[in-house]
């Protein structure tokens, strides 16, 4: 069965999908309607033509800008670093930051080859040197390379005169400390705030 094996090493290709989970997936795929099959298929080639990256901060959009870059009520002043594209949708599920995003296209790594050239940093620096960037916010993952872009941002843009924050890193609402790792309590002491 060459047309499912096929399907299913495609599928555990999918970031966060292991060979179980692709079985169960081409599964369920070979089970659906013709119909509903095809509609996948257009949709995912649908969204591969016409999704692209927005030219000024690197978040997804159909339009020539994305929709955040396109709304004038939010200010240019402040602006969220991110690792990745889909970080800014999750930003936008708080419907609390009303500045504008930049997508750094990854993180620094250099296991992995990926240096600032490989990053999407000259266009950031442009951006505070033409839009009045006043702050940046660095919303890397709190992991190692996360940390270390953050640090590495941190000390290319503070002498620019633009103040640099991080956002906090520690134990979440509902968490209960007997379940934190030593990092997260560590993390959640060194930012804490004043009551």
């Amino acid at each position: 069965m060459e047309a499912l094996d096929n399907l299913i090493i495609k599928l555990n290709r999918l970031p966060g999908v292991g060979i179980k989970s692709a079985q169960r997936l081409a599964f369920h795929i070979l089970a659906m309607s013709d119909e509903d099959a095809q509609a996948l298929a257009g949709s995912i080639t649908e969204a591969k033509a016409r999704v692209h990256y927005c030219p000024v901060c690197g978040n997804f959009t159909e339009n020539e800008l994305c929709s955040v870059c396109a709304d004038q009520k939010r200010t240019s002043e402040l602006i969220c670093v991110v690792e990745s594209a889909r970080d800014v949708i999750f930003m936008e599920r708080i419907h609390e930051f009303r500045g504008k995003y930049h997508v750094l296209g990854g993180v620094l790594s250099p296991m992995d080859g990926i240096g600032p050239d490989e990053l999407r940093i000259k266009e950031l620096l442009s951006r505070i040197e033409n839009e009045g960037v006043k702050e940046l916010i660095l919303a890397t993952n709190p992991d190692v390379e996360g940390e270390a872009t953050a640090s590495y941002l941190a000390k290319l843009i503070k002498p620019l005169g633009v103040r640099v924050s991080r956002i906090a890193h520690g134990i979440p609402i509902g968490g209960n400390l007997e379940y934190v790792d030593d990092v997260t309590l560590a993390k959640s002491i060194e930012n804490r705030r004043e009551m």
